[in-house]
């Protein structure tokens, strides 16, 4: 794997890990503590880079290896702009985008900014198509909030989280924990505390590339009322929905995951 940084306005460093040759496909992850490209990822960019895709792994701001700033509130906007200054640094000039969560509504936001840049959309359970309240008050972001924003978040506490994310805790593996939580421990607690996304829905109808989207029926983060939103106002779009799965279907389901995104991207 291949790793670059790249220097964005504010003077922020976003970090980009790379695999594979071909049409680019860029991973957005979600939020969270100890979130990266790479450990949101594992599972699948592998599968991605030898199905012919140049596959990139980018660190939002905030997390993984990515500037962490204190002090400031992390708005959608500030996520976009950065990611996508990254993006055009490293020589992308079209891409799907695959976005889980917060990555999701990222990865919604380019693709109405600027549509010519976004080939196709894959999307596992996206954030920013509800108002803040709706997904404050969802259990799994109620518990990442409470325990993250905790001066004494643990260990113990990550593992929690990730079990938090899926239906079968079996995928909180020790690797996983002590992987996230090394990061989580040098992340700013602004990164969730004053995190500030806005509505996406009124706009989903303006989305004219192909969607395929995926959704846990166990989901604790992201309402299943979103499904209905892409249904009746996107254009071309197919959506997958797997039992006893939480918020992690490309984890949870990841050969599933990974066999039908790859059949969508090849058309």
């Amino acid at each position: 794997m291949r790793t670059t940084t790249h220097r964005v306005s504010g003077g922020y460093d976003i970090v980009i890990n790379e695999l594979g040759e071909g049409p680019a496909v860029v991973f957005v992850h979600g939020s969270g503590p100890g979130a990266s490209g790479a450990s949101n990822f594992r599972q699948n960019a592998r599968a991605f880079a030898d199905a012919g895709f140049r596959v990139i792994l980018p660190d939002l701001i905030g997390y993984g290896a990515s500037s962490k700033p204190d002090g400031i509130d992390y708005t959608l906007a500030l996520f976009t702009d950065t990611l996508k200054a990254a993006l055009v640094a490293h020589g992308v000039e079209r891409a799907t985008l695959v976005g889980n969560s917060l990555g999701g509504g990222i990865a919604i936001q380019i693709a109405l900014d600027d549509p010519e840049f976004v080939e196709r959309l894959v999307l596992m359970a996206p954030g920013c198509i509800e108002e803040l309240p709706v997904y404050f008050a969802m259990p799994g972001i109620a518990n990442m909030r409470s325990s993250f924003g905790s001066p004494d978040f643990s260990a113990a506490d990550q593992k929690r989280l990730i079990e938090n994310l899926v239906y079968d805790p079996v995928h909180a593996t020790d690797a996983l924990v002590a992987e996230r939580y090394a990061v989580a421990i040098t992340q700013s607690k602004d990164v969730i505390g004053r995190m500030r996304t806005h509505n996406l829905q009124p706009r989903l109808d303006e989305l004219a590339m192909p969607i395929l989207v995926f959704w846990g029926s166990e989901e604790r983060f992201m309402p299943l009322t979103g499904i209905d939103y892409f249904l009746k106002q996107c254009a071309d779009v197919r959506v997958m929905i797997f039992n006893k799965v939480g918020h992690w279907v490309q984890v949870e389901r990841a050969d599933e995951f990974n066999r039908h995104a790859i059949a969508f991207l090849h058309g």
